[in-house]
């Protein structure tokens, strides 16, 4: 004998007792990055032990940049990691650079197909999201807890990257 399971419309205070939806929620929204970047804080949270810090979900929303475009700051996190994980089958341009002396070197740009995603090791200097072409959605793993885990530097000059998916 079989019994018939209903479906039922996924709520957060039906699910709450298995856990948290993560969904864009506009109560939780804040523009980061200069506004480029709306970002759907804390969704969920990951059960970690430590001294006050924990992990968390969040989903944050790329505007396409326009090319050719200027790097001209980084960042990195000296308390912890940061992922990014697309939500859609989208391109977007991953940018880091090797730390000189407490500051960031040359940026090194990589395609990522929208498969792809990375989580930058603590410490790593690296560009704020990177969506090209249309706003794209990612899941973003980060710390969340006491300290500062955001360190930003400006360079004196730019450095130009042209539109990834134009010849030359």
């Amino acid at each position: 004998m079989s019994h018939l399971l209903s479906i039922e419309p996924l709520t957060r205070e039906a699910f709450a007792p298995f856990g948290s939806i993560m969904e864009a929620d506009p109560a939780s929204m804040r523009f980061i990055n200069g506004g480029n970047t709306e970002r759907f804080h804390a969704l969920a949270r990951v059960d970690a032990a430590g001294e006050g810090a924990g992990a968390i979900i969040n989903i944050f929303r790329g505007q396409p940049r326009v090319f050719p475009y200027s790097v001209t700051m980084m960042e990195r996190h000296p308390l912890g990691s940061q992922s990014f994980s697309p939500l859609q089958d989208r391109p977007w341009l991953v940018v880091v650079a090797e730390d000189e002396g407490g500051r960031p070197g040359r940026p090194r740009v990589f395609l990522a197909n929208g498969r792809q995603g990375v989580n930058y090791a603590r410490n790593i200097w690296h560009h704020p999201l990177m969506s090209v072409g249309v706003a794209s959605d990612f899941i973003v793993v980060d710390r969340e807890g006491p300290g500062s885990n955001l360190e930003e530097f400006y360079y004196d000059e730019a450095f130009v990257i042209r539109d990834p998916f134009e010849g030359g």
